[in-house]
């Protein structure tokens, strides 16, 4: 069964996030590290949170997995990636893992 990571980052008012480092470098280091195990990627940029409402998220990245083993491998390559974070936001990511229907 394919299953899903997402990592999001919440905006806040101290918030920074660099959407151009994180499109062109950072998904690069996530791609060569993590990318052998990957089924798909989808980047979802935030613009707002409902009509007048501003986002209440810089971004949103899904990743699939083809299976829970495929993930794990993964996630045992994500260190570079991991250690990346800080060049492109001061935000603690929440994740979400999950089982694709």
């Amino acid at each position: 069964m394919a299953v899903s990571l997402q990592v999001i980052y919440p905006v806040s008012d101290q918030s920074r996030f660099d959407f151009d480092y994180y499109m062109s470098t950072h998904m690069k280091i996530v791609d060569d590290t993590m990318g052998p195990h990957v089924e798909q990627v989808v980047i979802t940029k935030g613009l707002a949170g409902g009509p007048d409402q501003p986002a209440a998220y810089h971004a949103v990245a899904t990743i699939i997995f083809g299976d829970q083993d495929a993930m794990d491998q993964a996630m045992a390559a994500a260190g570079p990636a991991v250690a990346d974070i800080p060049n492109f936001t001061n935000v603690q990511p929440d994740l979400l893992i999950g089982e694709v229907l």
